[in-house]
């Protein structure tokens, strides 16, 4: 039996968020010339440059405006909290005089300027749209399912909100009530059936279901991630927007189960997956690979140091092999 609702611990997450805030940034500034140059020597190098590459595109040096903030002028009262320590936990690493560009929250555009966001369009030219992992603690949530797959219901659950966006209103019209698919909304202002209004359930219930719908929401599906590291199979058009998860990289039929855009062809994909578990065994085990890189946290850091390492160098704010001096 599980405990608790599956979602990451809010409250212990802040209280690290100001523990880091009590270590002085010199600390970490002093280590990071060191922490960058240790890349050369990994046996994952070439991974790791690889990620690094995918999540800062920039390969033309292009100034920032001489009006963006430094990173010493960044404080909780400038930024949601999430936001703030996220961004923090990395930043701290730099000298403070960097200037920098951020978007903060769901950004589906690319900005006009080279800018440190959350989520990017997947498509077209998004270099401007520079990556890190940001409110972490409600989009990277893991899970150790212990039902397999085959003793879940041969159906898809759909649990979410679906004010402001008309695709999830559109897949509840064409499933609600049905066979296929247990759905339901939490409060999502006036204008819904009163039909649809089903109580949140945990991330544990939603793993009865053989299928989960992973519809994005102002951005990315934010369920995806811990769908993905369950034995359920992930169900959904393909992805539209990506963050530090790299949703853009995910393989149809390899990691999750792809549907048209009109949602039309759910119940042919129920029926197969349900009919042939060994097929959707290999999207769970290929899912748990994939997932499975972003379990290393030491990497994760020097992922995310090398990503703003990039940044200050194409913005001609630093130079050096680390791009740790800052011209001044």
């Amino acid at each position: 039996m599980h405990i608790g609702s599956g979602k990451n611990n809010k409250l212990l997450y802040y209280l690290r968020g100001f523990a880091r805030e009590a270590v002085p940034d010199g600390i970490f500034r002093r280590r990071l010339r060191r922490a960058l140059a240790s890349v050369e020597d990994r046996p994952d190098r070439d991974y790791i440059f690889d990620r690094v590459n995918y999540y800062c595109r920039l390969e033309v040096p292009t100034e920032l405006p001489a009006t963006a903030p430094t990173l010493g002028e960044h404080s909780r009262k400038g930024a949601p909290s999430v936001y703030y320590f996220d961004t923090k936990e990395y930043t701290r690493w730099f000298d403070p005089r960097l200037r920098w560009e951020h978007r903060f929250g769901d950004v589906t555009f690319v900005p006009e300027v080279p800018a440190i966001v959350k989520s990017r369009p997947i498509g077209g030219d998004n270099a401007n749209s520079v990556l890190l992992n940001l409110d972490k603690v409600r989009h990277f949530t893991f899970l150790k399912d212990t039902v397999p797959f085959r003793e879940k219901s041969d159906r898809a659950v759909f649990r979410g909100h679906i004010g402001g966006k008309p695709h999830r209103r559109r897949f509840m019209e064409m499933y609600y009530g049905s066979e296929v698919c247990d759905c339901g909304i939490i409060p999502s202002g006036p204008g819904f059936p009163a039909e649809w209004l089903r109580p949140k359930i945990s991330l544990w219930e939603h793993l009865r279901y053989k299928f989960v719908m992973a519809l994005e929401g102002n951005d990315v599906a934010s369920n995806l991630k811990w769908i993905m590291s369950s034995a359920s199979l992930a169900v959904m058009p393909k992805p539209k927007y990506e963050t530090w998860f790299m949703e853009g990289r995910l393989e149809p039929g390899r990691h999750y189960v792809e549907i048209r855009d009109d949602y039309s062809d759910l119940p042919e994909k129920i029926a197969y997956y349900s009919a042939h578990p060994e097929a959707a065994e290999e999207i769970i085990r290929c899912a748990h690979e994939y997932v499975g890189q972003f379990f290393d946290r030491r990497r994760e850091r020097l992922i995310a140091l090398s990503v703003l390492d990039k940044y200050f160098r194409m913005t001609g704010q630093t130079s050096g092999s680390t791009g740790s001096e800052v011209k001044m």
